[in-house]
């Protein structure tokens, strides 16, 4: 077993310590780093937070402790909910995202003064009160609780976890020894290290997200160090809730019993944070705090296997190490891109454990944490949201060189022409800062490349013939149930309705309808034929872009035909294309969550790869933003590359970024706020980066993007503006507000804003052929 493998090992801690103890430290550091950015890419995180000190008081003496008070010293023996509140709401103003409540360990057992303060509270025990607390900063400043009270049982847990993001308590150390009389935690019966285990145990079995590490150099061998890691590994393994593991340095503090014992050395910390990443693996968020040393030491902290600073708070200072302030955070920022990596902020409950919320939190506040993040489980930079009318954030200058030799890489690759993998996509996907704009620079030269400098849209009109829908796909607001209402009035055009929505369109210019609807309850494979027929009928010379592959299946299996045949009867009733939605995240795991009675990843490719074959060109689609992840997108842009190397049957792909308002999934909690807005300029960007050359055109949706975000696009990748529409209802029946239309005077407008020539195409990307339409569209 290698050392970069040693987390996978089964064994116990005097062997795993016997071999650490026998490498190299150069060796084991670079172990240790590969792992690191293996598990975390060149990201450095931190929790921007204020620190709340409930109460002082403890009935531990631990004897390197400055924060432990007695009353006589404390003054008032908890803080009142007004002044819980000040704190609190000076870290709102502050940009602060966490309330890290920080208090002692069951302070009534000792003290009566603690007891007489809970009654005159009104509360009962010390962690009751720090759970009405916890609530009412949650509720009144939206503050993510952080909870360190000490020893807690399932009982205490179950108390809490409504009103908390995660929790933890210090394991410090396993070494019975360290509670014998003459160390450190002789007199605090806390610090027993079976008790410390239990209660981490517990909070497994409790399903919280939590904190949990090592103090180091209070008199422990690095063999005690390593069995307490291993200790941690096995609660883990287990219960799979730790999000982070602190090795933290002694300090020795005047006043206390060991302010004469001798601080571990900056070598001593880089040993214990190498065999932490060792031991607990890639994954593993890894933190040491960044006060605790010069910032010339953060560098070796970081290559040992940080990945994490902590928490750092604008507005509270360290009340466990007064005596060391905080790093401004510009330092921070400045001393971690020193060491080659990008700093930024999470959130009170780790990436990986925000991304599961609904595992790992109360009903209520996974809502909170799904709709605060991205889909890496961080927090959004930016308030922008799809569809919602917002004014864009300011983004990175584009030409910038990548910060992440990995991502500097991948982008060269491509550019020679070797598609990225799974992975590598999942690492421009994370691309920030520099990286971001490295990346779309890249995408830029492809469109440059393969599209040209023009830039292109169609004249079209939407029709959705019909709201009412079988199938109750969680993100859609706009189908209907049944034929009752549902969420809003249900209809169903009739197809003398149809026809003249088709031919009012020719007259206004357009070359294309584009039809869609739900899967009524009384539709066949001949309503969709009759579909064809009308419309034909009225305009003869329009081109129909209709049927999702789900209509298509809807259709094929209703008259009991096989695709091949159904869509060539479709096409000669004169289909000319078919749209390429109903795609959404292909792939089963997003599937099983979002629409688990509709087609399924492989049946979508099918219907595509059937309708390719037969002559029917189609769009490729992807919605996203809601519950997937970076892998699943990656995934999907492989999966649209391997179908259009095998029938080259694409015409464009169209990034669709989830529209939240009023979603289903979203109202009920289940679903993130739709993409960033970085994620979403990087879904167009990447699109073209992963599909080029063969799939030439990437169109951005004004309707999702607005003018100002397609703007954007259009300088990351993508090369074609969409459609008119005319008429758009799907995005407006989830609550966006950017219009029905945008007719060819916003086109050119757009395109003169990004400085680029400007064309109308065919849905086809042909040429339009000149006439004159009965009334001018602008």
């Amino acid at each position: 077993m290698t050392l970069d493998r040693l987390y996978q090992s089964d064994g116990n801690a005097q062997g795993i310590a016997s071999r650490l103890l026998r490498v190299r430290p150069d060796a084991m550091m670079a172990a240790a780093e590969a792992a690191t950015l293996a598990g975390h890419g060149h990201r450095v995180t931190y929790s921007r937070k204020v620190f709340i000190p409930l109460t002082r008081l403890c009935r531990d003496v631990c004897h390197y402790c400055t924060f432990a008070t007695t009353p006589a010293r404390s003054g008032t023996a908890y803080l009142d909910p007004e002044e819980v509140l000040a704190i609190a709401r000076a870290g709102v103003a502050a940009g602060c995202r966490e309330a890290l409540f920080t208090l002692g360990d069951l302070p009534e057992a000792r003290y009566a003064a603690a007891r007489k303060a809970l009654a005159n509270l009104g509360y009962e025990s010390t962690l009751a009160y720090l759970g009405a607390m916890a609530q009412l900063v949650l509720r009144e400043t939206g503050l993510l609780p952080h909870l360190n009270p000490g020893l807690m049982d399932t009982h205490d847990y179950a108390m809490l976890r409504p009103h908390a993001a995660s929790m933890g308590i210090m394991l410090e150390s396993v070494s019975e020894r360290l509670c014998a009389r003459g160390g450190p935690h002789f007199g605090s019966p806390d610090k027993a290290p079976s008790r410390r285990l239990a209660a981490i145990e517990d909070a497994g079995r409790a399903k919280v997200p939590f904190t949990t590490g090592l103090l180091i150099g209070i008199g422990e061998t690095r063999g005690e160090q390593v069995e307490a890691l291993v200790a941690i590994r096995d609660l883990h393994r287990r219960h799979g809730h730790i999000q982070e593991v602190i090795v933290q340095n002694f300090r020795a503090k005047p006043g206390t019993r060991m302010e004469g014992h001798a601080e571990p050395s900056l070598e001593d910390h880089v040993w214990a944070i190498a065999a932490a990443r060792l031991i607990l693996g890639p994954e593993m968020t890894i933190q040491a705090p960044p006060n605790l040393h010069e910032r010339v030491d953060l560098a070796p902290l970081i290559r040992a296997g940080v990945n994490d600073w902590g928490g750092v708070s604008p507005v509270t200072p360290d009340h466990v190490n007064p005596e060391a302030p905080w790093p401004h955070l510009e330092v921070l920022e400045t001393a971690t891109r020193d060491a080659g990596r990008t700093l930024a902020q999470r959130l009170a409950i780790g990436p990986r454990h925000a991304l599961g919320a609904k595992e790992w939190a109360d009903p209520a506040m996974a809502t909170r944490v799904l709709r605060a993040i991205d889909a890496r489980g961080l927090p959004k930079r930016d308030d922008w949201a799809a569809g919602r009318g917002d004014a864009v954030p300011e983004v990175a200058c584009i030409g910038a060189r990548p910060v992440s030799p990995q991502l500097a890489s991948i982008l060269d690759r491509a550019e020679a022409g070797q598609p990225p993998s799974e992975r590598e996509i999942e690492v421009l996907f994370d691309a920030e800062d520099d990286d971001f704009a490295a990346v779309v620079a890249l995408a830029d030269r492809l469109r440059r490349h393969s599209s040209g400098e023009t830039l292109t849209y169609a004249v079209n009109r939407n029709i959705n013939y019909t709201n009412i829908c079988l199938y109750k796909c969680g993100f859609c607001a706009f189908s209907k149930g049944s034929t009752k209402a549902m969420r809003g009035p249900t209809y169903r055009l009739d197809m003398a309705e149809v026809g003249r929505r088709a031919a009012e369109a020719w007259e206004r210019g357009a070359t294309e309808v584009c039809l869609q609807g739900g899967i009524h309850p009384d539709y066949d494979g001949n309503t969709y034929l009759e579909v064809l027929r009308t419309v034909k009928a009225a305009t003869p010379g329009i081109h129909i872009h209709a049927f999702s592959p789900l209509e298509v299946t809807h259709g094929a299996q209703s008259l009991g035909l096989p695709l091949e045949d159904y869509l060539a009867r479709l096409k000669a009733a004169g289909l000319g294309s078919l749209p390429g939605t109903a795609a959404e995240i292909l792939d089963p795991e997003i599937r099983a969550v979002i629409c688990p009675d509709k087609v399924s990843a492989d049946e979508w490719i099918e219907v595509m790869r059937v309708a390719h074959g037969v002559g029917l060109r189609s769009t490729a689609t992807i919605m996203f933003g809601h519950v997937e992840q970076y892998r699943h997108w990656a995934r999907h842009l492989l999966r649209i590359r391997a179908l259009q190397e095998e029938t080259g049957g694409f015409t464009e792909f169209v990034p669709l970024p989830f529209v939240h308002m009023e979603s289903p999934i979203w109202r009920k909690g289940l679903a993130r706020s739709g993409p960033s807005y970085r994620e979403a300029v990087l879904m167009h960007a990447i699109a073209r980066i992963v599909l080029h050359p063969v799939v030439t055109n990437i169109q951005v949706s004004w309707v999702k993007m607005g003018p100002e975000g397609a703007a954007a696009a259009l300088q990351a990748g993508a090369n074609d503006m969409g459609g008119t529409l005319m008429d758009e209802s799907i995005t407006r029946a989830a609550g966006g507000v950017n219009g029905q239309e945008f007719g060819p005077a916003e086109m050119r407008a757009l395109a003169a804003s990004v400085d680029r020539p400007v064309r109308q195409r065919t849905t086809l990307y042909r040429d339009v052929a000149a006439r004159v339409p009965a009334h001018g569209v602008g």
